[in-house]
C-alpha cells in the first residue's frame, strides 16, 4: 500500500569495504524483500520495500543494518541485526567531553590495553562493541545493550569502566543461583565511591567575614567637613598658609632629631663586662718567715744541682757513740 525507504551517509575510507560485500547485502536484505541500492557517487546507501515484503518491521532492521555498516561494523556482525532477539544501540559520545585530548584518553581506557576492557564488556553483556571515530555501535540483546550504554556513559564522566564491569561480573554470578532471583541484590553489589585525595590547602591568613548588616558603612567626612568642625574653614588663606608651614616644619624637627639620634648611636661605646677580682687568702699567721722561705728556696736549688751543703751540719752525739760501739 505504502512505500518506505530509509538511507544514510558513509565516509569515503568505508567505499571499498561496502563495494566488496555489497552482494552480500543485496542477499540478506532480498530474503525479507527489501531492496537496497548503494550509491558511491553521493557516498550514500539506501533501502526501501517493496510489493512483496510481507513483514512491517523489516525495514527498520534494513534501516539498522545499513546504520551499522556505515559505522564501521563488519558485515558478520551487521548481518545478525536480522534476527528477531537481536537490537542495535549507535551511542553518540562525540559531544560528552569538550576537550579533544580528554575525550581521546577517555575512549581509549572503555577500549582498554590491546581491546582487553572491550572484550571483558562484550563476555558479559553477550553483545558485540565497535568504537569508532564520535560513536559507540552495540549490537546484541536488549539487556546487554542497556549495561553497554550504562559503561559508556559512566566512562565519558570520568568513572573508570573496571567498576561497572565488577558489577555485572557479581550480578551474573547471583543470576546462577535461583534462590537469589526473587531478592534484591544490592548487599551484595560493591559500593564504589569517589574519594577527593587531594584536599584544599587551607590558607594563612582567614579572613573572618562580618555579621551582615542591611545599612551601608557611615560615609567618611570630607575634608570641608573636618575643617568646620575645627574652624579652620572660617579662617584667612594667610593664617592657613602660615598654619600649614608651622606644622611642616615642626615634622622636619622631629624627622631630624630622630635621624641624629640614630646616627649618634655609632658613637657611643657598647657596655663593657666589670672584671672579676682575684681574691687573695688571707695568711693563717699574722706575718710570714721570709727567712725560712729562703732556707727552701736554697735548699731546694742545692739538691737540683746536686752540690754538696755550703754549710754541712754539725755530727750529733748520737753518731759518735754508734762509731765507738
Amino acid at each position: 500500500m505504502e512505500r518506505s525507504s530509509f538511507a544514510t551517509l558513509f565516509p569515503k575510507y568505508r567505499e571499498a569495504y561496502l563495494k566488496e560485500c555489497w552482494p552480500l547485502v543485496e542477499k540478506a536484505l532480498g530474503d525479507s524483500n527489501i531492496k537496497a541500492s548503494l550509491d558511491l557517487i553521493e557516498g550514500s546507501i539506501s533501502v526501501c520495500t517493496t510489493k512483496k515484503t510481507y513483514d512491517p518491521y523489516a525495514i527498520i532492521r534494513a534501516r539498522d543494518l545499513i546504520k551499522l555498516l556505515a559505522r564501521s561494523v563488519p558485515f558478520e556482525q551487521a548481518v545478525r541485526i536480522l534476527q528477531d532477539d537481536m537490537a542495535c544501540d549507535i551511542i553518540k559520545i562525540g559531544t560528552l567531553v569538550r576537550n579533544r585530548e580528554r575525550f581521546v584518553k577517555r575512549r581509549q581506557r572503555l577500549i582498554g590495553p590491546k581491546g582487553s576492557t572491550l572484550k571483558a564488556l562484550e563476555l558479559l553483556t553477550n553483545c558485540y562493541v565497535m568504537v569508532q571515530g564520535n560513536t559507540v555501535s552495540a549490537l546484541g540483546p536488549y539487556n546487554g545493550l542497556k549495561e553497554v550504554r550504562k559503561v559508556v556513559m559512566d566512562t565519558m564522566k570520568n568513572i573508570h569502566p573496571i567498576y561497572n564491569i565488577k558489577t555485572l561480573m557479581i550480578k551474573r554470578e547471583l543470576s546462577k543461583d535461583p534462590d537469589l532471583r526473587v531478592q534484591s541484590w544490592e548487599r551484595f553489589l560493591p559500593k564504589f565511591r569517589h574519594k577527593n585525595v587531594a584536599k584544599r590547602k587551607e590558607p594563612k591568613k582567614k579572613s573572618v567575614k562580618k555579621e551582615y548588616t542591611p545599612f551601608p558603612p557611615p560615609q567618611p567626612e570630607s575634608k570641608v567637613d573636618k575643617e568646620l568642625a575645627t574652624g579652620e574653614f572660617f579662617l584667612r588663606e594667610s593664617v592657613k598658609k602660615r598654619k600649614k608651614m608651622e606644622e611642616i616644619k615642626v615634622k622636619q624637627a622631629e624627622a631630624l632629631t630622630k635621624k641624629q639620634e640614630e646616627r649618634n648611636k655609632a658613637f657611643i661605646p657598647p657596655k663593657e663586662k666589670p672584671l672579676l677580682k682575684k681574691t687573695t687568702k688571707a695568711p693563717t699567721e699574722g706575718k710570714l718567715d721570709i727567712e725560712a722561705i729562703k732556707e727552701k728556696v736554697k735548699k731546694a736549688k742545692m739538691k737540683k744541682l746536686g752540690a754538696p751543703p755550703v754549710n754541712p751540719a754539725p755530727p750529733s752525739s748520737t753518731t759518735n757513740k754508734k762509731k765507738k760501739n
